[in-house]
């Protein structure tokens, strides 16, 4: 089970949002590197980076942040926002990114999904954000029609490494997890799924390491760390000490 902490970028800095409303941005750090590194000492062992911009845009905005964060850590990164054509996953791929995040691109050219999976195998990841139990896209600025599982039975048997499930009414409000929603997701799919959205405290940690969640690839967490209510150490050794019992 992996924690992966939050890099969000706007502007070039490290910030969270609430709701996904760009509008209502608060700015943590305004050197990501350094934020990348800093989360590399505490022990974390992935990063999750976003292009906040990007995904407005349809194309990279904060390709120079992200640069600067691959040069800063050893972890693996994986990045969302903007990226939409097989030349632009190469092209990060080839920067030493692990995975691309593939979300508005995978509800408008599914295909362009299979192709990168085939191209790029266990390098590509499906962002799914839902709003009522159904996909949005463009920077969460559209709410479509397809639900959040007939999304996910999109790819399946594609090679996808990964669903990241984000409930856009809990992100960075710091209500917790929507774990039934995401469990439900999870059951439903082959695809190994990462919670996203509203990991909110050391409750929610705990509850990434009840039995049905194992399921799980992990859980993604933002807010709760920069203001302080998650003690790195304290959720990285939880989680340690589930995978040492199991």
């Amino acid at each position: 089970m992996i924690l992966f902490p939050a890099i969000d970028l706007k502007d070039g800095q490290c910030v969270r949002l609430k709701l996904g409303d760009m509008n209502q941005a608060t700015v943590y750090n305004a050197n990501p590197a350094d934020q990348a590194l800093a989360f590399e000492k505490q022990g974390f062992e992935w990063l999750h980076v976003v292009d906040l911009n990007g995904a407005f845009a349809g194309s990279s905005v904060n390709g120079g942040a992200v640069d600067a964060i691959l040069s800063a850590t050893k972890n693996p990164v994986q990045l969302g926002g903007g990226i939409r054509s097989i030349a632009h996953i190469e092209s990060w791929l080839d920067k030493g990114l692990h995975r691309v995040i593939l979300g508005t691109v995978a509800l408008r050219d599914p295909d362009l999904v299979r192709e990168a999976c085939r191209l790029f195998p266990g390098q590509v990841a499906v962002g799914i954000d839902a709003r009522g139990g159904y996909v949005a896209v463009e920077g969460w600025a559209e709410t479509s029609d397809l639900s959040v599982r007939e999304m996910a039975s999109r790819f399946e048997g594609a090679g996808v490494a990964a669903i990241i499930y984000t409930d856009i009414d809990r992100d960075g409000v710091l209500k917790g997890v929507n774990w039934d929603a995401t469990l439900d997701l999870a059951r439903s799919t082959s695809i190994p799924v990462i919670a996203s959205g509203g990991l909110a405290s050391i409750e929610d940690i705990e509850r990434m390491v009840e039995p049905d969640a194992a399921i799980l690839e992990g859980a993604i967490s933002g807010r709760a760390l920069y203001d302080g209510r998650i003690d790195p150490a304290e959720a990285l050794a939880l989680l340690s000490s589930a995978k040492v019992s199991s």
